[in-house]
């Protein structure tokens, strides 16, 4: 949930009930600007994000209006804590990435993929079903000047070549770690290197993983359970 939505489960559509009209790009941006101030997240200050400020508030209002046109709630306006290590170690392994197409899976803000083309990266695409990450993920490459590509296309199960695959916070429902697994070990199999942040999610399959590093990364007590979640990132060994 650098993060978004499972993307085991496919949004209800952008139409609006009983009417023809569409969430276009425009509708997104407008809505992300009337709902988010451009700020820093803690751990990764480099960055500059539209996030939501009142967090609680937000949430649920969105849900409420978004109900009505059958999409998903804000991921996209927080910076997870998944995310937040992932995008951190980058920044700090430049390494990583230098040189390198790279895929964000889930990518919801944008936060790891901007942070990727920060630390050198050839290419970076932002994957996440949520259509509302298209505009966020366009604003907010905007506000820290990089480009980054875009995809709403479930990636689960495909191969465009990458040569690193990045995904911060995925692994907290089953049935969708059930899917990233296998896709993982085959992309870490031909080659690409698989990095994961996660904050302590159920179902990490820790024993198919290295440790990188871990952080103490704040977070909003509105959606967590604590004010601080100690964030691993794991390579798929």
């Amino acid at each position: 949930m650098a993060g978004s939505l499972p993307h085991g489960r496919t949004p209800q559509g952008a139409v609006t009930t009983g009417s023809a009209t569409r969430l276009t790009p425009e509708r997104a941006e407008t809505f992300i600007r009337a709902n988010t101030t451009l700020m820093r997240p803690p751990h990764v200050p480099e960055v500059a994000l539209h996030l939501a400020d009142e967090a609680h508030d937000l949430w649920h209002r969105t849900e409420e209006q978004l109900a009505e046109i059958g999409l998903p709630p804000p991921f996209w306006a927080f910076a997870w804590a998944g995310g937040q290590g992932l995008a951190r170690y980058v920044l700090d392994n430049p390494e990583t990435v230098t040189g390198q197409r790279v895929l964000d899976f889930a990518s919801g803000s944008g936060l790891v993929a901007i942070s990727a083309m920060q630390a050198g990266a050839a290419a970076v695409v932002g994957a996440d079903i949520d259509p509302f990450c298209e505009a966020a993920i366009r604003l907010n490459a905007a506000a820290n000047a990089v480009d980054v590509d875009f995809t709403g296309t479930d990636q689960v199960g495909r191969d465009d070549g990458w040569d690193v695959v990045l995904a911060g916070d995925v692994f907290y429902e089953k049935p969708f770690a059930e899917r990233l697994v296998p896709w993982f070990e085959a992309l870490r199999a031909r080659g690409a290197d698989v990095l994961v942040g996660d904050p302590g999610r159920s179902y990490l399959p820790k024993e198919r993983l290295e440790k990188l590093a871990t952080y103490e990364v704040p977070v909003t007590r509105a959606l967590e359970d604590a004010e601080v979640k100690r964030t691993t990132v794991w390579r798929f060994a």
